[in-house]
């Protein structure tokens, strides 16, 4: 194989690769003996058909295997040769004058991952900030857990339904004369003014009684996940079978063993401890934002744009989801459009920290374990049932990407331990109140020693997952350790319970995508009834 340099320029990278005819006909050989076994044709014995009729039947589909395979491995051998570790994926470009039995001309170009300088990671100065736990907010959430946990009692007869009611409800929904899938239900509960349902739904039922009959009325929202049903007119025909009055629940060891736990007691224990888990990680990430401004501080070196211009999209991306529900989805995009070019220094810096604590943990021999990447399947694994599950867990094995992926999170976590562990750490008492309105602030400034913040790279007042998106390190690909080998069994380990989190939640982990097998559409439960309304996308 022949290789010429066409271009090295700052990161860009660029040859051209020669791929001889007789190598790449040598392995259309090797692709003919290896499939002749199976070959079955009239006139012949399984696996003694002639090599010159297999290449007559199969000979376009070998051939784009032996020249595919020949490709991947020339450009795995250029990257080794060259010592070149590609930011992203080489773009590889055949030559399209290329011709069966010629030469292969290749063009393999990429952005390299930069030589980084020795991390300066000496003399890092923290502030731990340490928040005392506050029993009124543990009776707050008690009142809140007894008021969302009601009891509802059968009304009068002559009862109306009002605001705050539950109705229990048959029904039967048509767009002009015809019934769609999904719009009917039996014995259905609707809390009266929860917006459970599509606009105006809930509203037609104030007023009815049980045994009423009432015709509703309404449109489809024009994001209405069914597609058949986006801006339709729709009627429903509602029968109103009982209503219902609420009663909260007393705080006392009956709402506890409502919820299948021993008692009271044991019902703040929880609390506490969520509380707890909650104050942790709100004070970790404030620590952690000193940690990273220092680190943007202290490095300054060349990034590959194509990972800049990946995490930029994905900010973009990001916020223009969040944009899309607003009050004013326009003016959230026209804003979020004029400060563009934040958002790119944002990017940037997020891609050097990213490399930087990758370089910091391959240094520092910061690994995560194979009981660890089983224990990350495993949760990830849970989401999916059945066959689904079991092709989630095929694909991780055959994509080492897509192990990383899950792998990013948990390792830089490890290596901001290294790293807290290495750092001269003070701490101060303070409330949650200042801590969540530090890191909410429009320019989520450290005050303290050693403070390095990136002034530059913070974006406009009123934008919360602005203020927070430049404290997250985007991951490397490929400058750090490999990822970990694919295990062979991630099940058994179960996905934690959903819990509370923080107000303010700059968390810090990595930007990645998440990783699904190809082609998986995202698993939705079935719609119980057309008129439930799509929820919309929580913000970040």
């Amino acid at each position: 194989m022949k290789t010429v340099e066409t271009e090295n320029e700052g990161l860009k990278r660029a040859f051209m690769l020669t791929i001889p005819a007789e190598d790449i006909e040598a392995r259309l050989d090797k692709e003919v003996k290896r499939i002749a076994p199976q070959v079955r044709m009239p006139g012949f014995r399984p696996g003694k058909v002639p090599p010159n009729l297999i290449r007559k039947m199969h000979g376009e589909s070998l051939q784009r295997d032996a020249l595919a395979n020949a490709v991947q491995e020339g450009v795995q051998e250029l990257l080794e040769t060259q010592k070149v570790r590609p930011a992203l994926q080489p773009q590889v470009e055949l030559d399209e004058k290329y011709e069966p039995g010629k030469d292969a001309e290749v063009r393999v170009s990429l952005e390299a991952l930069p030589d980084l300088p020795k991390p300066d990671i000496d003399g890092l100065t923290l502030e731990r900030l340490t928040i005392a736990a506050d029993e009124a907010q543990v009776d707050e959430q008690l009142k809140q857990i007894a008021s969302a946990t009601k009891r509802w009692t059968d009304a009068p007869k002559k009862h109306v339904a009002a605001t705050g009611d539950q109705v229990i409800v048959d029904f039967v929904g048509r767009v002009g004369d015809t019934e769609f899938e999904g719009g009917t239900g039996t014995d259905m509960p609707i809390e009266l003014g929860s917006g459970a349902l599509i606009p105006g739904f809930e509203d037609q039922l104030v007023g009815a009684k049980a045994g009423d009959k009432r015709e509703v009325k309404v449109t489809f929202p024009d994001d209405y996940p069914a597609e058949n049903l986006k801006g339709k007119a729709a009627v429903f025909d509602v029968t109103v079978k009982a209503v219902k009055t609420a009663g909260e629940n007393a705080i006392n060891d009956e709402l506890a063993t409502s919820l299948g736990l021993k008692d009271l007691d044991q019902l703040r224990g929880l609390i506490r401890d969520q509380q707890g888990q909650e104050l942790n990680a709100l004070t970790r990430t404030h620590m952690k934002r000193q940690l990273l401004d220092q680190l943007a501080n202290r490095h300054d070196f060349d990034v590959p744009q194509s990972m800049v211009d990946a995490e930029y999209q994905n900010i973009l991306n990001q916020l223009r989801h969040e944009a899309s529900h607003e009050a004013d989805p326009k003016a959230a995009l026209a804003e979020i459009e004029s400060e563009a070019s934040e958002y790119r220094k944002i990017a940037e810096r997020r891609v050097r920290l990213g490399l930087l604590l990758s370089e910091i943990g391959a240094a520092n021999n910061v690994q995560v374990s194979e009981q660890e990447m089983n224990r990350l399947i495993g949760q990830a694994a849970s989401q999916y049932q059945g066959k689904e599950r079991q092709r989630f867990l095929d694909y991780i094995q055959r994509e080492p990407m897509a192990a990383a992926q899950l792998r990013a999170p948990l390792y830089e976590d490890k290596v901001v331990d290294f790293l807290f562990s290495k750092a001269d750490v003070t701490e101060r008492a303070a409330t949650r109140a200042e801590v969540e309105a530090d890191l909410e602030s429009e320019e989520g400034h450290v005050h303290g020693p050693g403070c390095g913040h990136d002034h530059a790279a913070k974006p406009a007042k009123g934008k919360k997952a602005n203020t927070k998106a430049d404290t997250k390190p985007a991951p490397s690909k490929a400058g750090g350790p490999k990822p970990a080998k694919p295990v062979k069994d991630g099940a058994g380990a179960k996905a934690p319970e959903a819990k509370a989190k923080p107000a303010a939640k700059a968390d810090a982990k990595p930007a990645k995508a998440e990783a699904k097998p190809a082609g998986k559409a995202e698993a939705k439960p079935a719609a119980k009834a057309a008129p439930a309304k799509k929820a919309p996308a929580k913000k970040k």
